[in-house]
């Protein structure tokens, strides 16, 4: 790792020491996974994961996130959230509601087990987008010791990689509500028709990827070197989308892009 980031890193670390005791926020992702695995090797015990289960969340990401806190050791509690009723509706702020109210109540967990602090893993590039529920984060107290140390996405993925950390390339996630646009109802059978269309779709060999939902429309979005691919296979993905429930399917010719659904509320308040 050259000298720059190697200095990030031991500062990261150093952060995390100071801290004596902490809980993640983990979701299985790479940033988190980077976090958590930190946190393990300079507070041992001391620190621990908790994770969410909920129909906002894969099922294949909550079992990854078990997975790897088996692989390395790490204790880790889970959290049910399965009340949505309070952003069905999927307002442009929904993902503030959601943060405090989840956040809410691993900070409540983190107290009950000890742990004075709570840390969760955004990094200096989810500064560049409509991000609401790092507004929540931050008001409940959280640390984001990624951010707080100049850590980009590209720099938690060298790192990782260095570390040999399975989630090094792994692609990103984002919570399944991210999928819908604003002011589409969060029902857990259209959250579950989403999670199935997309395993089907990384099932064909498609890797980084978000299938967009606004009514009964769905837009699929890949890296743009696979868009030939799948117009190939556009008679199965169709077929596929069909039975989930999805009547007009379409490809985004501009690719997958982080925080799409946000293109038009970017500069909101």
């Amino acid at each position: 790792m050259d000298s720059l980031l190697c200095e990030k890193y031991n500062a990261l670390k150093e952060r995390i020491r100071s801290l004596e005791c902490g809980a993640v926020a983990f979701s299985g992702g790479v940033d988190s996974s980077l976090l958590v695995y930190v946190a393990k090797d300079v507070l041992g015990d001391h620190a621990f994961a908790v994770t969410a289960r909920s129909p906002l969340v894969p099922l294949a990401e909550t079992d990854a996130s078990a997975d790897f806190c088996r692989k390395y050791g790490v204790k880790q509690l889970f959290v049910d959230h399965n009340d949505l009723s309070a952003f069905c509706t999927n307002p442009p702020d929904r993902c503030y509601i959601c943060k405090k109210q989840l956040f809410s109540v691993i900070f409540a967990l983190a107290g009950k087990n000890g742990a004075r602090y709570v840390l969760e893993g955004s990094n200096l590039d989810d500064e560049g987008d409509y991000r609401p529920g790092m507004r929540a984060v931050a008001e409940l107290g959280a640390l984001s010791p990624l951010r707080e140390c100049g850590f980009t996405k590209a720099d938690i993925r060298a790192v990782s990689r260095e570390l040999g950390l399975p989630t090094a390339d792994k692609p990103s996630a984002a919570c399944l509500a991210s999928r819908f646009a604003y002011g589409e109802l969060l029902a857990p059978e259209r959250l579950a028709a989403v999670e199935q269309g997309e395993t089907f779709l990384r099932s064909l060999g498609f890797g980084q990827l978000r299938l967009r939902v606004e009514g009964s429309n769905a837009r699929i979005e890949l890296v743009p070197e696979e868009i030939g691919k799948a117009v190939a296979m556009r008679e199965k993905i169709t077929a596929k989308l069909a039975e989930l429930g999805f009547v007009h399917i379409s490809l985004d010719l501009r690719g997958y892009r982080t925080g799409s659904m946000n293109e038009g509320v970017k500069q909101a308040p």
